[in-house]
């Protein structure tokens, strides 16, 4: 984690306002430290879910163990400590095992099949440049359609904004979570 205490705090039930409310509603009964954050500022929170719920949905056409593979690289190379937290249990869910979701730290060269080695670099080079490379994009080509190929752009650029609020804003892991040892101190 970045910070050791939230710069801005989440606000608790009590403190909504109705505007808050109404762009808190989507989440349901549960609403997570991010939420809670972002409520700051309900009109932007409210835009900020429609375009993760694309990045989410079936609606990228990346299958999920894919989309999550980018999620989780970005999310790591951005020292973003409650994302990883958060997409370690999604990326479980979505097929990835303890063992790939270590190695999803040590990068493209750690033992992956090809397409998700390509997965690993694109997001590498996105972090890094802005810029998925020649070589890369034509490796990504080789196991992903265009649209997918989009996808990833798409994922990276939508998990390294979320990692920047994150870090910035200093939001704190939910109740019962632990923060990975490789992210601390950041």
């Amino acid at each position: 984690m970045r910070l050791s205490k939230a710069r801005i705090a989440p606000l608790t039930d009590a403190e909504f306002t109705d505007e808050q409310k109404v762009a808190l509603a989507p989440m349901g009964a549960r609403i997570i430290n991010i939420f809670r954050t972002l409520a700051h500022a309900p009109k932007a929170l409210t835009r900020f879910q429609q375009w993760g719920a694309y990045v989410l949905s079936k609606r990228n056409s990346l299958p999920e163990r894919e989309r999550e593979i980018v999620i989780l690289r970005t999310g790591y190379l951005c020292k973003s400590g409650y994302e990883w937290t958060q997409h370690v249990v999604i990326g479980k869910r979505s097929g990835l095992t303890d063992e790939e979701i270590a190695r999803i730290k040590k990068g493209a060269e750690a033992g992956w099949s090809a397409a998700d080695a390509a997965l690993m670099r694109a997001s590498d080079e996105l972090h890094k440049d802005q810029f998925i490379s020649n070589t890369t994009w034509a490796e990504l080509g080789k196991h992903f359609d265009q649209k997918q190929c989009m996808d990833v752009v798409f994922t990276a650029g939508q998990y390294t904004q979320v990692s920047m609020f994150l870090n910035t804003f200093g939001v704190q892991l939910d109740a019962g979570q632990t923060l990975d040892p490789d992210l601390k101190g950041f």
